[in-house]
């Protein structure tokens, strides 16, 4: 396993792990190469469907100058507060922020003595170039915007309320933990449920899209592949740091028929981010468990579906000329991949229906029965695409 980056050096050169690089975390690595792919996937969609002129560009007008009100230099000096609070605990508990970034950035800790100066300082720089301005009114431009061009924009709506999402999700399935501290829990920097993530970015971006001129249905037949795609790379992260998504158990023989390595069948995530299991003999790293029993690698099977299922909606996204039929085929796949995988993932489970489930489990079926539903009507009311 690969807690951090500099256990992936260490892989390549041999060079002994938890120096500088270790800032740079396994998880955090792929979660950002997840949008970057996803981003790219949709910026190809999105200027191919413009080319083939089902989305539009539209003029709009872009600030240009703004000269500055009491209301920006309070906003902007709170920033550089907040910033600075942050950057100077970094430089005091570097030690800290190399193990961990992630508890340090999401949440309370910060310096505030320092960064007070630093905002007042700022404050008065503020207030002088306020009185120095010549010009009291807004100016504008206008250009014309591509849908390709607004990907940064979609991109960064996505990843915010797609962690914020995600947070909120994760609070609901550990409530008891959240009650507790839930200052804690909340700006604590582990804890992420995906499908919360999903369907907070979707209501975000969809909100955007409309706002923008552009036909949310299109874009969410652009966005399928992507999604996928994003949650693929995504899994990756979630395997090689080894942060707990792994399933139950297995101490069950490996059976004849499955021709893959013994890795794939039972693995015991040595060196995992969370220092779980066993300690492993004469380790003398930062990260040095390893879990006993072994367990099902369920990340690694859901990368090889999520490749699957995205080379799947990448093929026929050429294919299906009736818009929203792919966006809901990649919400059935979604949910019969997750729905099936979570049999083998160590979940809080809830009763429904007399049935254990989990969380996870009941927003699949609620995918799948939103994928069929959306796939029929869509195709029966033949919207060209």
């Amino acid at each position: 396993m690969w807690p951090d980056l500099s256990y992936i050096i260490h892989s390549i050169t041999g060079v002994p792990p938890d120096n500088v690089f270790s800032v740079v975390k396994t998880f955090g690595l792929f979660l950002g190469l997840a949008f970057v792919s996803s981003a790219y996937l949709t910026y190809l969609e999105l200027k191919r469907k413009e080319n083939r002129g089902i989305l539009q560009g539209m003029e709009e007008k872009i600030v240009i100058y703004k000269p500055l009100q009491l209301t920006d230099i309070i906003i902007q000096t709170v920033i550089q507060f907040v910033v600075f609070a942050k950057f100077i605990y970094i430089l005091q508990n570097g030690s800290e922020f190399i193990k961990d970034p992630a508890s340090v950035l999401f949440s309370l800790k910060a310096a505030p003595e320092g960064a007070l100066v630093v905002a007042i300082l700022y404050a008065v720089y503020l207030f002088y170039k306020k009185s120095k301005q010549t010009e009291s009114e807004i100016k504008y431009q206008t250009l014309f915007i591509h849908p390709k061009d607004r990907i940064f924009d979609i991109t960064t709506i996505a990843a915010l309320y797609g962690i914020i999402g995600s947070k909120l999700f994760s609070i609901l399935e550990n409530l008891e933990s959240f009650i507790k501290d839930p200052i804690g829990e909340f700006f604590s920097g582990s804890g992420l449920t995906i499908y919360g993530g999903l369907i907070l970015a979707f209501i975000m971006v969809y909100r955007f899209v409309s706002q923008k001129g552009l036909k949310p249905l299109h874009v969410m037949d652009a966005v399928a592949p992507a999604l996928m795609m994003g949650y693929c790379v995504g899994r990756m992260g979630c395997h090689f740091s080894g942060d707990g998504d792994w399933g139950i158990v297995n101490e069950l023989a490996k059976p004849s028929w499955f021709i893959f390595p013994d890795s794939w069948w039972a693995y015991n995530y040595a060196h995992n981010v969370l220092n779980e299991g066993l300690r492993i003999e004469d380790c003398s790293w930062n990260y040095c468990y390893q879990l006993f029993p072994a367990v099902f690698p369920t990340p690694l099977y859901e990368v090889i579906l999520a490749g699957f299922i995205t080379g799947v909606l990448w093929l026929l996204r050429t294919q299906i000329h009736r818009a929203g039929v792919l966006f809901f085929i990649y919400c059935l796949l979604n949910g019969l991949e997750r729905f099936f995988i979570e049999f083998l993932r160590v979940n809080p489970r809830y009763t429904l229906l007399q049935y254990e489930l989990s969380q996870a489990q009941i927003i699949a079926m609620l995918l799948m029965v939103g994928g069929i539903g959306g796939i029929y009507y869509f195709w029966k009311k033949n919207i060209p695409n």
